[in-house]
C-alpha cells in the first residue's frame, strides 16, 4: 500500500508518520518538500506523480481567531485544496482520509452533537472546515472524514502546557469554564486513523464521515485544574506557585472569532461501526504529562 502524508510536521501529522508506517510506504510531505496544500496546480500533479492509495490530509489552516482576517487563505486551506485531493482521489480511485472539527457546530445546548446533527459555524475556520467536507462528499471519491476536538499532543505547544508553565509563574489563573469538550491526543487520532484505513480496506460500507474524540467531557477549567494536580503529583520538586484557579465565562476572553460553548461530539457511529474502544481523556492527558514532565 502506498500512501501519501500531507501536513507531517503538525501535531497530527508528526504522530500518522508513526502510526501508519506498518501499513506500507508512506510519503510524508510539508510544506518545505512539495507539500504546500495552498498551490493547488501543484498539489494535484503531486498525487498525480505518486499515485498513491491512500491520501490522508493532516494539513489546515487552524490558526482560528486568524482566520477571521485570512478567509482567502482558509478557504483555500481548507476547502479548495481537500477539494483538488478528493477530485484526483475519485480518478485514482484511491482513500481519502481527512480531518474536521467541532467548530462546524453552533455550539448550543448540552448534548453530545452527532454526524447527522444540523451544522451552523459560529466563525471563518468552521465555515471553511465545513465547507471542506460538503466538497469531498461532493466529488463522491472514497473517504473517510474525522472531526475532533481540542486536540493535543506532547509534542510542540498546547494548553496543558501553557497551564503548566503559568502554574509555576501565577498564583492565580483564570480558566473558561463554560466550553465544553473533550481533549483528545494526536497520538489516539493518528491511531485510530491507521485502524479505520485497514478496516475500510475490507469494508467498503464504512467509509464516511465520523466523529472522533476521548471519551467523557469536560471545561477548559476543570481541565487546566486536572492538569495542575496531576502535575504536583508527578514533579513535587518543581516551584508551584498557583493557589488559585478561577473559573471565569468566555466573555472574560473576548477573542476575533467565536468559540462553540458545547463541543461535546458523539462518538458512537465510529466505536459501533469500527468495533474499537474510545480511552478517557484523562488517560491521554495523564500519559502525555509523564512524557513531557
Amino acid at each position: 500500500m502506498r500512501l501519501l502524508l500531507l501536513g507531517k510536521n503538525g501535531q497530527v501529522g508528526w504522530e500518522l508518520q508513526r502510526s501508519l508506517a506498518p501499513l506500507g510506504e508512506v510519503l510524508a510531505l510539508d510544506r518545505s518538500n512539495g507539500g504546500d496544500i495552498s498551490d493547488l496546480s501543484a498539489l494535484a500533479a503531486q498525487i498525480q506523480a505518486v499515485r498513491p492509495d491512500v491520501i490522508i490530509n493532516a494539513a489546515a489552516h487552524t490558526a482560528v481567531d486568524k482566520a477571521e482576517t485570512e478567509r482567502e487563505l482558509a478557504l483555500r486551506l481548507n476547502a479548495e485544496a481537500p477539494e483538488v485531493m478528493a477530485q484526483e482521489a475519485r480518478k485514482l480511485g484511491s482513500l481519502l482520509v481527512h480531518y474536521s472539527t467541532d467548530y462546524v457546530f453552533d455550539g448550543g445546548g448540552t448534548a453530545p452533537r452527532k454526524e447527522t446533527d444540523a451544522t451552523g459555524p459560529l466563525a471563518i475556520y468552521g465555515v471553511t472546515k465545513l465547507d471542506g467536507e460538503q466538497r469531498i462528499a461532493a466529488t463522491g471519491c472514497r473517504h473517510l472524514i474525522f472531526r475532533t476536538s481540542w486536540v493535543y499532543a506532547a509534542r510542540g505547544g498546547n494548553f496543558a502546557k501553557t497551564m503548566l508553565r503559568l502554574a509555576q509563574e501565577r498564583e492565580k489563573l483564570s480558566v473558561i469554564n463554560d466550553q465544553w469538550g473533550a481533549p483528545t491526543g494526536s497520538d489516539l487520532i493518528a491511531d485510530v486513523t491507521a485502524y479505520a484505513i485497514r478496516h475500510a480496506a475490507v469494508n467498503e460500507g464504512d467509509l464516511g464521515l465520523y466523529h472522533l474524540v476521548a471519551s467523557g467531557e469536560t471545561t477548559w477549567h476543570a481541565y487546566a485544574s486536572h492538569v495542575i494536580d496531576q502535575a504536583r503529583v508527578l514533579r513535587p520538586d518543581l516551584a508551584w506557585k498557583v493557589q488559585e484557579i478561577a473559573a471565569v465565562p468566555t466573555a472574560a476572553f473576548p477573542t476575533p472569532a467565536q468559540r462553540p460553548l458545547n463541543s461535546r461530539l458523539d462518538t458512537r457511529k465510529l466505536q459501533t461501526a469500527m468495533r474499537l474502544h474510545l480511552p478517557s481523556w484523562q488517560q491521554g492527558v495523564d500519559r502525555m504529562l509523564q512524557e513531557i514532565l
